[in-house]
């Protein structure tokens, strides 16, 4: 019964912040659903019906997600269509594009404080923690249409982040440095050395896979070669995901395999701390770091259903932190359903590749990328219209060797730091690695037909399918679930 509880609340808090998400629900109305709850309780009480807990349990949460979007659902100050100067400071790393780099930055306006969106071009060397001065039009975003066609919610994406005015082109100045968190700051200069490191020693464009393998860095890539990563499926392998930590955290288990158990088991969940450190602890690569932590946690203990409660716990705690994540965020929505079929859907395609040999684990990697790319496929279409024919085959000649190659990765770096003498040999060996799989990205990626656009994926469709899954893989709890409690 515990069990049930804890479910019904998680999925009926859940279901209160979604649902606010698309509508607007007047939070006194949605108070009143509590009183229906109580009622129910006392009825199942009294009638000795304790299969109508979980129920009215889940009538008590909903209201409360509902509230919890509300009070995160406030509206900026008016400051739009205004020329003016203001001053404030970078909040975050700058993200650098392909043609332009956007700020984050705290500032104030009419007394208020605001954070803002600034475009610019690569005139000046920004850091996080400068304090500028600007000088520009603040305006409210747009959504706008994507080059697959889709409708991109622009407005809801930057107002997860907090984000509620943008300003492009301002002329702006650096005043000062170093105003931000000081720790934050110390873990963003020691990136950029570990980066400029593995630089020395990779040449481009092998040294722009690499700073996307470990740091989740894509921002010195070409348009070309980040479409290339898209037409192939393999655009996963250089964004900051639980896929890639769970791979890191997996390679320090299978080194210290020779030890006992529980230390493979810590020396995987550290490299997971070292690599939210390495990221500078963005809300993305904290996200990735906890799924990646339950993954390794279902494999060590063999426990899906345990696991199964920790994702779900791990969702609420990230949603109640901000509730715009679970609408508004691709990237959190992506890394929730990976997680998923990873702990839930791999064990149970296994058995079709058994004929597959072990070695390097690439039974275990043919499993896990055929299950994480048929469970987010449907998602993928819908959200952005992509889908690859040679998805696959691609990530099955290229995942094999992403735990090594960011394994040398790393010692590579990490030797650079003391010396470049010692780095030139594991980068050169590393080299060899990333030029191998960027030739098979390149290989793919020019084929005929290799990847089309669907533009409008019905939403109906999506459901179905993923109703479909849901059936297949917890059909029987959720039985269980509704059936009277005989203990």
């Amino acid at each position: 019964m515990r069990d049930r509880i804890f479910f019904a609340f998680c999925f009926g808090f859940m279901a209160g912040v979604l649902l606010r998400s698309f509508i607007f629900i007047n939070i006194f109305l949605a108070m009143l659903l509590p009183l229906f709850a109580l009622a129910m309780m006392a009825f199942g009480f009294i009638a000795g019906k304790s299969r109508l807990l979980p129920a009215a349990i889940f009538m008590l949460a909903l209201p409360l997600g509902v509230a919890r979007f509300h009070q995160a659902d406030i509206l900026a100050p008016d400051v739009t269509q205004l020329k003016t100067e203001f001053s404030g400071i970078i909040v975050d790393e700058p993200d650098i594009r392909v043609n332009n780099q956007k700020l984050s930055i705290l500032t104030r306006a009419r007394e208020k404080e605001i954070k803002i969106l600034a475009t610019t071009d690569f005139g000046q060397d920004f850091k996080y923690g400068d304090e500028v001065k600007l000088k520009g039009v603040l305006e409210k975003p747009e959504n706008f249409i994507t080059d697959q066609g889709k409708n991109f919610d622009y407005i809801n994406y930057l107002r997860k982040d907090g984000i509620y005015y943008v300003v492009a082109y301002p002329e702006i100045e650096i005043f000062s440095r170093g105003n931000g968190n000081k720790i934050k700051s110390a873990l963003f200069a020691a990136k950029e050395k570990f980066l400029a490191e593995t630089n020395l020693a990779i040449r481009p464009p092998e040294s722009l896979l690499l700073g996307g393998l470990i740091l989740g860095e894509r921002a010195s890539m070409s348009g070309e070669l980040r479409q290339s990563f898209i037409d192939t499926g393999t655009i996963h392998i250089v964004a900051l995901s639980g896929y890639n930590i769970t791979i890191v955290a997996d390679w320090f288990m299978k080194f210290f395999a020779f030890l006992p158990r529980n230390f493979g088991f810590g020396a995987g969940i550290l490299s997971i701390l070292l690599f939210v450190l390495m990221t500078g602890g963005s809300s993305t690569a904290i996200r990735a770091g906890i799924m990646a932590t339950l993954v390794l946690f279902a494999r060590l203990t063999g426990r899906n259903y345990d696991a199964a409660r920790a994702l779900v716990l791990a969702a609420v705690i990230m949603i109640l932190i901000n509730p715009f994540v679970l609408v508004f965020d691709v990237s959190f929505e992506l890394s929730f359903l990976a997680t998923i079929a990873v702990i839930f859907l791999t064990p149970r395609i296994e058995k079709y590749f058994r004929r597959v040999p072990k070695f390097f684990g690439l039974r275990e990697i043919i499993s896990i990328t055929t299950a994480a790319y048929l469970f987010v496929l449907p998602f993928i279409l819908y959200k952005m219209g992509n889908l690859s024919l040679v998805a696959l085959p691609a990530n099955i000649l290229i995942l094999p060797f992403i735990p090594l190659t960011m394994g040398l990765g790393f010692l590579t770096g990490f030797a650079g730091l003391i010396s470049y003498v010692l780095a030139v040999p594991a980068g050169f060996i590393t080299y060899l690695f990333l030029h191998y799989e960027l030739a098979i990205i390149s290989f793919f990626s020019h084929l005929p037909f290799s990847a089309f656009v669907i533009p409008s994926f019905p939403f109906l469709l999506t459901l179905f399918i993923y109703a479909y899954f849901i059936y297949k893989l917890f059909g029987a709890n959720v039985k269980n679930f509704f059936k009277p409690n005989r203990s």
